[in-house]
């Protein structure tokens, strides 16, 4: 399963921006992850195929996360941007048999 995810870039605090990403592949949950420099990774968002959400805390409220399973696509529209928020931004998926993988990160920077 190949994950190839789009969207990212440069937007000022308060504004907005939506990331995407499809699976090659049959999978289970997919999301995002984030790691800003010097920090570890952290989960951002995951959604089930039953579109069942899990958000991190500094996320709630300002970031969405959804998918299409026809496509097996996941979306992650993210308002309210704060400069705490710029990170390179990796696209999460697992398998039904537990296996996971990775997309190539897009950049998302927060700055006036």
């Amino acid at each position: 399963v190949q994950l190839q995810a789009s969207g990212g870039g440069l937007v000022q605090p308060g504004g907005s921006l939506r990331l995407s990403c499809a699976a090659s592949g049959s999978i289970s949950r997919m999301g995002w992850y984030r790691q800003a420099p010097g920090k570890q990774r952290e989960l951002v968002a995951l959604i089930t195929r039953a579109r069942i959400t899990n958000y991190a805390d500094s996320v709630k409220g300002r970031f969405t996360i959804s998918r299409d399973n026809a496509k097996n696509t996941v979306f992650l529209q993210m308002n309210s941007l704060k400069p705490e928020d710029t990170a390179v931004y990796y696209c999460y998926a697992d398998s039904p048999s537990g296996i996971n993988y990775w997309g190539q990160g897009t950049q998302v920077t927060v700055s006036s």
